[in-house]
This record gives C-alpha cells, structure tokens and sequence, in this order.
C-alpha cells in the first residue's frame, strides 16, 4: 500500500510543463522564420527570426496553404489549427508534438479569438 501511495505522489509532483498541452487557434507565419500561434490565452511564439527561438519539431507544422489559408504577404499567412505543445512558461512554444489545421470557420467562430483578426485596423 506504501509504494501505491508513493506511485500517486510522484505522479501528482509531475511539473505541468512536462505534459503536452492542447492549445488551439490562429497560427500566424507572418515572415520567413516566424510562426506563432494565437489562442486563448494571448500569443505563442514558436520560431522568431533574428532571436534564434525555435521550437523543436516545427517541422511538424504542415504545408498550410493546402487547407483553407489566408495570404496576408506573399506566401506568408494564418489558417486556424489544433496543436500539442510544450510550452516554456515564457510566452514560448518549445517542443510541437503534432498539429492539425482546422477550418477557417472554427476560428472565426471562437469569441475568445476576435481578438487576432481585429489586432490590425
């Protein structure tokens, strides 16, 4: 019974950032060397030119303009997308673990993300 309680315990002392969380939103590539992904809670950097930030496994991060994709420079744009993430507690993305683009509407959709399309007058 002793080792069960202690199996529980080190199970509840887990550090949150050790487990991948689902975070879902606009996810913005608004440059060459940055992405970024706009949920709920504010923004995610994931790769940042210039700085050297980039999370492992953004190449996880599919060809987005195969899906429902809006251009906002060149080739650069946001589509809407689920991802698994470890985040850094910074404001930062570290590791991708897999990503799923959703329909553009399901973003739209969201109150809790107005906010990203109505950032730019």
């Amino acid at each position: 019974m002793a080792r069960l309680h202690a199996l529980v315990l080190m199970m509840l002392l887990v550090p949150a950032a050790a487990q991948a969380e689902k975070r879902c939103g606009w996810l913005d590539n608004p440059a060459t060397a940055t992405w970024s992904l706009h949920d709920a809670s504010g923004g995610w950097i994931i790769m940042e030119s210039g700085s050297g930030y980039k999370a492992e496994g953004v190449d996880r991060i599919p060809d987005l303009t195969t899906g429902e994709y809006v251009y906002t420079h060149a080739i650069h744009g946001y589509a809407c997308a689920c991802m698994d993430v470890d985040t850094d507690g910074e404001g930062g993305i570290s590791r991708i673990r897999s990503v799923r683009q959703l329909p553009l509407s399901r973003c739209r959709s969201d109150p809790a993300l107005g906010w990203f399309l109505d950032k730019d007058p």
